[in-house]
């Protein structure tokens, strides 16, 4: 049996109303631990990232972490005792009620920090100056894939890269589900990352090129091209040529320096642990006060990860409008659930339980933590993109690709990506990968941007420090890992039936 003290960050627990701790490192049954000024004798043997409880909980009891409820004990649990999926539920069931309380009162901002980006016509500031090929159906999705590995002799030193993004969708959709193929589509030829866009059409597909097209602003459409197969003689040739056209154009733009207030930011949670609600997602919550404060925009999305957490989110609605934005997004996606025959809490993963996560509020609420303390200013459609700075709600599932791709529809040009377990996963834009625990960032550094671990090592201020410098020197141009890696890809929510 071994002794365990505060000296040794081996277990943290949030807040004092927490009923449990979370272990840093592997814990033997027997050993006495001594934690945010409680001390217990562990009954069980706690697997790092595990929760033990601090106290006794009685069967039926709420069972608090993050100072709100994550579950119901589902039998007596006693201090020292593992707590998990063997003793807590979830409490989460259905829609609820939600009462406006007032408006979130706003904060003065100012510009502090600067990054070397692209200004586009429209005032908007890409990271990167790329040419994207967007296929309206996935007919002619390997079409896009072979123009852009032709073209990169013809990008080579001139503009930053040429990308095709492939998806099997476009065709054989109706109403709902294929104008959401749509306006992700429109929105992703309008991120300013992309200083050139390709759009290639079949010509029989349900998403018509011209239809599409329709949806971007004339303003915006100067540096977007066309191609539709069927029509074309020769299709890749009339790529190619389209191609050469934009990246002439592109070739004038340059880096100029910029505040931080034009840095859209998407934050991104995937392959959870335990310890990303302690590392990881408070520290990019960091980075997304950082950037609002300073008058720019940060985007929090997957919809689902916010159930049993949106209280959180809500108290911070700049106004009633966007209270009820919120609260229509969060019960239409949970009536989504409902509608198709499932729970509300079918979430976390078998990833996140073996990693410690024991319900979906748990998750919820550490997930949240990635919007920071910042002003809910807007809340947007799936597809839709974003006009306002401050914190915007984005609706998005919480699958990966569909949610890092819906963040870059709708304007992020940078996003933070925490995980605990590791993936390799990019979108269309950088997708920084912060992780929450140095032992996940040692073995995999090829994925990783940022050690979160450092939260625990030199403190939340320093690590927020360091990881800002990191930020405003990819947006400036370092390569996050994924485009090292040459992981880029598009999700596209599919919600309806196919033909």
């Amino acid at each position: 049996m071994s002794m365990i003290t505060e000296d040794l960050p081996l277990a943290m627990r949030i807040a004092d109303e927490d009923d449990v701790a979370v272990a840093l490192a592997p814990l033997e049954a027997g050993d006495e631990v001594h934690v945010g000024g409680v001390s217990v004798r562990l009954a069980d043997a706690i697997p790092r990232g595990h929760k033990f409880a601090l106290r006794d909980v009685a069967a039926g009891a709420k069972v608090h972490r993050y100072r709100a409820p994550f579950g119901i004990a589902t039998r007596d649990i006693a201090a020292g005792e593992h707590v998990h999926v063997h003793n807590v539920k979830t409490a989460l069931s259905g829609e609820l009620a939600y009462r406006f309380e007032g408006a979130q009162v706003g904060h003065d901002v100012e510009s502090r920090h600067s990054f070397l980006g692209y200004q586009r016509a429209d005032g908007s500031v890409g990271t990167r100056n790329e040419l994207w090929i967007l296929p309206t159906v996935g007919c002619v999705g390997r079409l896009g894939e072979r123009l852009a590995m032709k073209a990169e002799a013809i990008a080579q030193g001139r503009i930053d890269g040429v990308h095709a993004f492939n998806h099997p969708f476009g065709c054989s959709q109706l109403g709902a589900d294929l104008d959401g193929t749509a306006a992700i589509l429109a929105a992703l030829a309008q991120n300013p990352n992309a200083g050139g866009v390709l759009v290639l059409g079949l010509g029989c597909e349900s998403n018509q090129l011209d239809a599409l097209m329709a949806r971007i602003p004339e303003a915006r459409r100067d540096r977007i091209r066309t191609v539709r197969a069927q029509s074309e003689g020769d299709e890749f040739e009339a790529g190619i040529a389209a191609i050469e056209d934009l990246v002439a154009i592109m070739a004038t733009d340059q880096r100029s320096e910029v505040p931080l207030s034009a840095l859209r930011l998407g934050v991104k949670c995937g392959g959870s642990d335990a310890m990303s609600g302690l590392t990881a997602n408070p520290l990019i919550g960091r980075m997304a006060d950082a950037v609002t404060g300073e008058g720019g925009s940060a985007i929090l999305t997957e919809i689902p990860e916010m159930f049993g957490a949106e209280g959180l989110l809500l108290a911070r609605a700049e106004s009633e409008a966007v209270f009820d934005r919120l609260t229509e997004v969060v019960n239409r996606f949970k009536r989504y659930f409902l509608d198709h025959g499932e729970p509300v809490s079918e979430n976390p993963s078998p990833g996140n339980i073996a990693g410690g996560i024991t319900t979906l509020e748990e998750k919820s609420l550490g997930a949240v933590q990635k919007g920071g303390v910042a002003t809910v200013s807007d809340v947007i459609d799936y597809g839709a993109r974003i006009t306002k700075a401050g914190l915007t709600v984005l609706e998005a599932p919480g699958n990966d690709a569909v949610s890092t791709t819906a963040l870059a529809a709708a304007g992020a040009t940078l996003t933070l990506f925490s995980t605990g377990r590791g993936t390799p996963l990019g979108s269309p834009v950088p997708t920084m990968k912060i992780a929450s625990n140095s032992d996940l960032a040692s073995r995999k550094p090829g994925w990783i941007d940022f050690d979160a671990g450092a939260v625990l090592r030199d403190g939340m201020d320093a690590a927020a420090d360091a990881l800002l410098d990191r930020i405003i020197a990819v947006a400036s141009g370092e390569p996050a890992r994924n485009e090292v890696n040459d992981e880029r890809a598009i999700g596209i929510w599919k919600r309806g039936v196919t033909l």
